[in-house]
């Protein structure tokens, strides 16, 4: 049986990237295209940064992305958005909709969702992957806010070059 992994969350693409270059992680996963989106400028501009780094397996998963608030909200008491940049370009569609919902950038999906938990105001959602709703202590509001349902990001796998090669 494989060791566990610890995870090691990061900011930035590039801090992910400059973790693995300098041996504080041994792997890194980076999402570098969408389907709705494009290419993911920030990763793909991290990945060419360092020429140390080797892709070593690719996966693309399907990206269902949800409105999430606290318990008792609803759609109609959402006044600010957060989400990453990427996020909100698969979302586009649904915004448009809701156009007077202010939208901020947040680092990550997952963070977005931190912070709506953390500031416990029924006006602010954050958009993000369902599984983040039950992590945070939040609920899912409207699901399925992505402009297309088959939905996809293209991830990669990378690692330090060896020092053997």
């Amino acid at each position: 049986m494989p060791a566990p992994r610890t995870l090691m969350p990061c900011r930035t693409f590039d801090d992910v990237a400059r973790a693995v270059v300098n041996g504080h992680a041994d792997w890194g996963v980076l999402p570098v295209e969408n389907l709705i989106a494009g290419p993911v400028h920030e990763a793909l501009d991290a990945l060419s940064r360092y020429d140390s780094l080797e892709r070593v397996a690719e996966h693309v998963l399907p990206i269902h992305l949800a409105l999430l608030g606290l318990p008792g909200a609803a759609v109609e008491d959402i006044r600010v958005v957060l989400s990453h940049g990427v996020a909100l370009k698969q979302c586009r569609e649904w915004l448009w909709e809701h156009r007077l919902i202010t939208v901020t950038e947040a680092h990550d999906t997952a963070g977005a969702a931190r912070m709506v938990a953390l500031r416990r105001d029924p006006s602010v959602a954050a958009i993000a992957a369902s599984w983040a709703a039950e992590l945070h202590g939040l609920v899912v509001l409207a699901d399925g806010l992505e402009d297309r349902p088959d939905n996809t990001t293209r991830f990669v796998l990378v690692r330090r070059l060896s020092a053997a090669r």
